[in-house]
């Protein structure tokens, strides 16, 4: 299939801790309508900044797929890997486009927490958008292993904390992984969700290179949350944490 649009216009590459994108992109075959899915300018200024072309890099939770059609773009091998079979379909069919570079991009059901696939380290660069908690029920409880099923915060940050493991292992050292997450509220208070799972990532070796602040401009402060806010007196969240880790 051929795509007349496969790059963004006027693409800048951050250098601040603030990103802010105000307009998703909506080159290649990109599609904001899968819920939850993270912006194609964050995964293209991720892998820009923390690989090389040529570099194996690895999205263990694929989900819309964004994270590979910018790999076929620039050029980068890429595993990718999601719990849901509906995950990997749509994934695969983003990715029959045509572009002037085909790298390795392997597209699998799997369990982030068990990357058995892969050898100890043996990825340049690995990036990734999880659920938050049960924000989004992405297979609406029929895959009972899927974390966003997963309501209570410390037990989400347990099973993370197995992630965290794994990818720990299978990063080559002195790599980087990336997490974009963002926080909740639980009976009107604010729960820190992302410095939770940020907990978890150092607690099994990685030191923090950027914490990064995301503004969500696709979350609508319509007039029934807008009123609710004033009614209890609490704050819309509208940031992500996006950390940066080192092996």
């Amino acid at each position: 299939m051929k795509i007349k649009n496969l790059n963004p216009d006027n693409f800048d590459l951050e250098c601040t801790t603030v990103w802010s994108f105000q307009r998703r992109g909506k080159w290649a075959t990109h599609n904001s309508k899968y819920r939850g899915n993270w912006a194609p300018e964050v995964v293209r200024n991720l892998i820009l900044r923390y690989s090389n072309e040529g570099d194996y890099l690895l999205d263990p939770m694929i989900g819309g797929g964004t994270t590979a059609i910018e790999c076929k773009l620039l050029n980068r091998n890429l595993l990718a890997l999601d719990i849901n079979p509906e995950a990997v379909q749509l994934t695969k069919q983003l990715l029959e486009f045509e572009s002037e570079f085909n790298p390795k991009i392997k597209v699998e059901l799997n369990d982030s927490r068990k990357l058995d696939i892969l050898k100890d380290e043996s990825i340049d660069f690995i990036l990734t958008h999880p659920p938050y908690v049960d924000i989004i029920k992405y297979s609406d409880k029929k895959i009972k292993e899927d974390l966003s099923n997963i309501h209570d915060i410390d037990e989400f940050c347990d099973e993370i904390e197995k992630v965290a493991l794994e990818f720990y292992r299978v990063l080559k050292t002195g790599k980087y992984c990336a997490i974009l997450i963002g926080d909740t509220r639980r009976n009107k208070m604010y729960q820190p969700l992302a410095y939770k799972v940020m907990e978890r990532f150092l607690k099994v070796g990685f030191k923090l290179k950027e914490d990064i602040i995301k503004h969500q401009h696709n979350c609508k402060a319509t007039g029934f949350w807008v009123n609710r806010s004033k009614e209890y007196n609490f704050l819309l969240i509208m940031h992500e944490h996006l950390f940066v880790f080192q092996k």
